[in-house]
């Protein structure tokens, strides 16, 4: 019986020292927060990294903050692609909206597609209401590629504004977009409110890079510690690789896409020059034909 109980105790220290705990955990992140369902998850699953985040976008204390999720899902359970709601929509101290989107692959039309969102999640505010008591709304887009490429810039911020006087139409209505490829653009306002560790958070390739941050910032460490969870559920990865396999098809199809615009674009202008040449020729011709009748008619 002693030696059963031994095993028995010997098999469960076993499992416990083996077990992974954040701590413990190296190598490479499977799912950091680029990957937009690992994005969702983690801020509907923790409630004050959602108001970390918030708080360093608004240049606030994020414990002034309520914070509430509008449009949860029910995580870990499956989804079409097309019909899954990517972006969050965030109700702060019931007093204004934000709408975040994580944005990895670049369609070519986040101009329209984050005014679409923001529009939208105006006019959803203004059901019912009388206009002058609408909340303010505000889009923020993360992604990872430069939205305008002759002027690149991590933290970018847009609002109606008359184009003479700029002055601001209202206040109401705000568009930012942080381009998670532009962190060393940070300027001295993004570092304080610590938005460029933020990004940088996002991209942790390694559990390394994570805890080395983590380890810097309350909110921080309370988001590694919910990747970490939340890595450990093989409903979340399942999904997560889904999201992943599908944005990869969606940069291969962009991809394409290009390749197909740029030979089209080549052949357009090969054939533009081939018709000048042709024109020239029959130029030619009809020169040499004006000349030639010249020639025969001085002959008479």
């Amino acid at each position: 019986m002693e030696s059963k109980a031994a095993n028995i105790q010997m098999l469960y220290t076993d499992k416990r020292t083996t077990e992974q705990t954040l701590e413990t955990v190296n190598g490479k992140i499977m799912y950091n927060m680029t990957n937009d369902y690992m994005f969702r998850a983690v801020l509907q699953t923790n409630k004050r990294v959602l108001a970390g985040i918030v708080g360093a976008l608004l240049h606030v204390d994020p414990e002034s903050l309520d914070v509430e999720i509008q449009n949860p899902v029910i995580l870990g359970q499956s989804f079409e692609n097309k019909d899954f709601i990517l972006d969050i929509n965030v109700s702060i101290n019931n007093s204004s909206r934000l709408n975040l989107e994580m944005q990895i692959v670049n369609y070519g039309s986040w101009k329209e597609r984050s005014l679409s969102y923001l529009c939208r999640s105006f006019d959803n505010v203004c059901k019912g209401q009388d206009y002058i008591t609408v909340e303010p709304v505000i889009q923020v887009s993360f992604i990872d590629f430069t939205l305008f490429p002759e002027s690149p810039e991590f933290y970018a911020t847009y609002m109606l504004q008359n184009i003479k006087t700029n002055r601001i139409y209202t206040d109401k209505l705000q568009l930012s977009i942080i381009e998670l490829n532009s962190i060393a653009l940070a300027t001295a306002g993004d570092r304080l409110y610590k938005l460029d560790k933020w990004a940088a958070f996002f991209k942790a390739k390694t559990w390394k890079e994570l805890k080395s941050m983590a380890a810097t910032n309350q909110y921080m460490r309370a988001a590694a510690n919910t990747i970490f969870e939340l890595s450990s559920d093989e409903n979340i990865r399942e999904l997560c690789r889904r999201r992943a396999e599908f944005e990869a098809y969606e940069r291969h199809q962009n991809a394409e896409i290009e390749h197909l615009k740029r030979a089209n674009a080549a052949l357009s202008q090969s054939n533009a020059a081939l018709s000048q040449s042709n024109a020239d020729k029959d130029l030619e011709i009809a020169r040499l034909k004006e000349l030639l009748a010249s020639m025969q008619s001085d002959a008479l």
